[in-house]
């Protein structure tokens, strides 16, 4: 068995248009904008699923218990650098009620260009507020973006 490291091996795009979240085409994919580069290393901020319980035990029971009920993903957010000039993130992202999708791809270089039969998580989103992180010693210029999820997440989606 061998471990997978994963330093530069997560490739994720932001995009407007995706004709069907379940199979994005390379064609969509390459019109969105890669943000990886632009990412911090922990920038990639709450793009998990998380299940609540439904509690099922009864006044009969000597145990609780419980089943999974609704997903939900909370927190999410985008920290990104600032970049000095050309800086297509940010003017895509800045504005609030912007809206598209994330569509990040695991375990794969994250140069390898998107090719059919990917694997790919595709996230529905609309962006709140922008926040310009306070600026601190020995650290690049950094800002985030609140991300709502607006429909449920693809997390099986194969490039066609």
């Amino acid at each position: 068995m061998t471990d997978i490291i994963v330093d530069a091996t997560c490739r994720v795009s932001f995009t407007t248009a995706l004709a069907v979240l379940a199979a994005p085409t390379t064609t969509e994919l390459n019109a969105g904008i890669l943000l990886q580069s632009l990412l911090t290393p922990d920038g990639l901020v709450g793009f998990q699923l998380t299940s609540g319980d439904v509690p099922t035990g009864s006044l009969a029971s000597k145990f609780s218990t419980v089943r999974p009920g609704r997903d939900t993903a909370t927190g999410a957010m985008l920290r990104l650098k600032k970049q000095l000039t050309g800086d297509a993130a940010y003017t895509a992202l800045r504005t609030k009620n912007t809206t598209g999708f994330i569509v990040i791809r695991y375990f794969v270089a994250e140069t390898t260009a998107w090719a059919a039969a990917d694997q790919v998580e595709v996230w529905t989103i609309e962006t709140g507020r922008r926040r310009v992180l306070p600026p601190a010693e020995n650290e690049v210029a950094k800002y985030e973006i609140d991300v709502k999820f607006t429909a449920e997440p693809v997390l099986d989606a194969v490039v066609a």
